[in-house]
């Protein structure tokens, strides 16, 4: 399978934020690392939501590993990560409990007044915790609120995920969740 420039750019992103450790690798150090990042994000003190986010990692880890190592070093490169990226992970068969899994378990945890959508400053708050700078996600939340109202709903939040993972479409609103993407770069 051939990753679009678009995605290519996406994941390549993807690999950095998630190269917890900076050495130009990810490891199951870094997955765990991403893993506990997320579940911080939830300050409900619900342990089987922190979990769930952990779990999602760690299935993420063991689909990198084995469809993605080719090596056999226990280690994935970022050429390997970009392979298995488009092959794998956003596959039907591990993409809701991959990717999916994650996404719902921010939902929950960042919703803090319960009332089902993020707030423009839950959002920003989240992801400024998780490393990407307000000013990326403040234009990110602009254009995810796709009804304007003020509030990304859980549907709108899921719709973004999806399409920052499986849209070839420069345009689309859902490549903004963590900064804006260059092709030609």
């Amino acid at each position: 399978m051939v990753s679009t420039p678009v995605k290519h750019q996406k994941f390549d992103m993807l690999f950095d934020w998630f190269d917890q450790g900076g050495d130009g690798l990810l490891t199951h150090d870094d997955f765990q690392a991403m893993g506990d990042l997320f579940a911080a994000l939830d300050t409900s003190d619900d342990q089987a939501n922190a979990a769930a986010m952990r779990g999602a990692f760690e299935k993420w880890w063991r689909v990198l590993l084995a469809h993605g190592d080719t090596d056999g070093d226990g280690r994935v490169t970022r050429p390997e990560f970009l392979t298995v990226m488009q092959a794998n992970v956003t596959s039907r068969e591990h993409f809701g409990d991959a990717v999916l899994a994650i996404a719902d378990a921010l939902m929950r945890a960042l919703d803090t007044n319960a009332d089902g959508m993020l707030s423009r400053d839950e959002y920003v708050r989240m992801y400024n915790e998780l490393g990407v700078p307000p000013k990326h996600s403040k234009d990110a939340f602009r254009r995810l609120d796709r009804d304007g109202s003020g509030a990304i709903s859980h549907e709108e939040f899921r719709t973004a995920i999806t399409e920052f993972y499986l849209s070839d479409d420069m345009d689309a609103p859902g490549n903004w969740l963590i900064g804006p993407i260059n092709v030609g770069s």
